[in-house]
């Protein structure tokens, strides 16, 4: 028996306008994510300040806006001094976050340099962890001030004349997990969070502040720590984080293939959380969701590998995952569920970006090659444009394991009306059937499909290694047509496709 979809485009279903910010990035100095990921100055195609121009392109080609940087956990350590002025006086330091050694060839100004050449902007943490408010007040005068204070003289001395002008700041990372260095209770990070915020915009009220939210819905403190947080700084911040990672388990695909219904709840049970919080305080702001860390992630595994130990070495490969198909079909459906709560989800970092759980690996002296999941990422982050507006889905549900019913697809759709261009993006989590799916665009004014592509593979865990570096790409999808307002595909099974329209 065929399986069949109807989706509903309604012109007027619009859930915000896009912000780039939504299609971040996150670097963290981790594993080979900045040594032997984006720096490498012995590679053939490495520039004077040590960086690979061929991971360079493929982070232009991936679409990543916003990267958010250095941590992640190892910001719960740094300082940030270490990273700045002559090359060969920088110290080498212990991480303790990732059991590493970190040699500081790679600080603020580099990394500013890098985000120009990717044409992307810089998202700083600061570390309220070990340090506290002087340490952010010192490397924000640092970066922003133009000149004629000492802490701007010296990035000035240091070979960067112009301010780095960083607008999004992190106030600290996942500071409820016992595994940050200088955790705290939801009352302690609450306070510091708040007198922090307030001395930052103090020094420039134009900044947009982030603060910690939980480090997963699954935290025991989940919800009450967001009420407490806000409760101390809701005046004084402008966005609260989520991090959420995903992954199979036990060989259960049903369930994994609906892993953005956790993602929902946690957005939803924030918003809820925050607007309490709101109408409480009897405030007129609204607060916004930066979703700074999310992806694919065999936590599990690296846990058990005991790859993060005592060796104390540089840049040790940890946590490397090399995804799959399906892990693909989950990451452009997370993908879109960001999407459809973009009215309050107005930015997110996908974690992370080259060689640690990323989308881009590369070896050192080698190559550089795209994984599965930068396929969705790449090709939702060049075609979403305009507005993103919610569709109504008529499907059926299959039953999982985790989640109870889930619907066999989920879709979200863009416009961008001066433009005359469009698209829709969508998912197929049955298993084994193919669906037929009917879109009315109706109002939209486009009659015509410019691009068509999709993600499946016979096999649901064929990768990209670097022995086999294009086994998996991006698929034309021939079954699809329109005809006047109506768009008619049908979607392979374990599949994430994208379609562009026009007039």
């Amino acid at each position: 028996m065929t399986i069949t979809a109807t989706i509903t485009v309604d012109p007027a279903a619009v859930v915000a306008p896009i912000d780039r910010r939504i299609f971040g990035s996150f670097v963290e100095h981790l594993g080979r994510c900045v040594y032997d990921g984006i720096y490498e100055p012995g590679h053939p195609t490495a520039n004077a300040d040590g960086f690979r121009l061929d991971v360079v392109d493929l982070v232009k080609e991936l679409g990543s806006s916003t990267i958010r940087y250095p941590g992640g956990n190892f910001v719960s350590g740094y300082r940030w001094e270490d990273g700045v002025g002559p090359r060969e006086t920088r110290p080498v330091r212990r991480d303790l976050a990732w059991h590493s050694l970190e040699s500081n060839q790679v600080g603020l100004d580099e990394f500013a340099r890098w985000c120009k050449l990717t044409g992307s902007e810089l998202m700083m943490a600061v570390n309220l962890g070990t340090r506290g408010i002087d340490a952010a007040l010192d490397i924000l005068e640092y970066a922003n001030h133009p000149s004629g204070t000492a802490l701007s003289d010296q990035r000035i001395a240091n070979g960067s004349p112009e301010p780095h002008d960083i607008r999004m700041w992190c106030l600290g990372d996942e500071m409820d997990g016992p595994w940050q260095t200088g955790y705290m209770t939801a009352e302690d990070y609450g306070k510091l969070a708040a007198r922090t915020a307030q001395a930052m915009k103090a020094a420039d009220r134009t900044l947009e502040l982030v603060v910690c939210g939980s480090s997963g819905s699954n935290m025991p403190t989940f919800g009450d720590w967001e009420r407490t947080v806000l409760e101390h700084g809701y005046e004084h911040v402008d966005y609260i984080s989520c991090h959420a990672y995903y992954q199979e388990r036990k060989g259960d695909l049903g369930s994994f293939l609906a892993s953005s219904h956790d993602m929902q709840y946690f957005i939803e049970t924030v918003v809820a959380t925050a607007d309490h919080v709101k109408h409480k305080l009897h405030s007129d702001k609204t607060m916004k969701l930066s979703f700074d860390e999310w992806n694919i992630w065999y936590l599990d595994e690296h846990q058990a590998s005991q790859e993060v130990n005592d060796d104390w070495v540089f840049a040790p490969r940890q946590l490397e995952d090399v995804y799959s198909v399906a892990d693909a079909v989950v990451l452009g459906n997370l993908l879109i569920t960001l999407l459809k709560n973009h009215d309050r989800v107005a930015s997110a970092s996908l974690a992370q970006l080259v060689n640690v759980i990323a989308p881009i690996m590369t070896e050192p002296g080698g190559d550089a090659w795209r994984q599965t999941t930068f396929f969705p990422f790449s090709v939702t982050s060049r075609l979403a444009r305009g507005e993103v507006l919610r569709p109504r889905i008529d499907v059926p549900s299959y039953d999982t394991a985790v989640y109870g019913a889930a619907p066999l697809v989920d879709a979200v759709a863009t416009v961008d009306r001066d433009a005359a261009t469009g698209a829709l993006f969508l998912v197929n989590r049955h298993l084994t059937e193919a669906i037929e799916v009917t879109v009315s665009v109706a109002g939209l004014g486009l009659t015509s499909i410019t691009e068509a592509v999709t993600l499946h593979d016979d096999d649901n865990y064929a990768k990209n290694t670097m022995a086999d570096q294009e086994r998996v790409g991006l698929r034309d999808l021939d079954s699809v047509g329109i005809d006047g307002d109506t768009v008619t595909v049908t979607l392979p099974p374990v599949s994430w496709s994208a379609i562009a329209l026009g007039t």
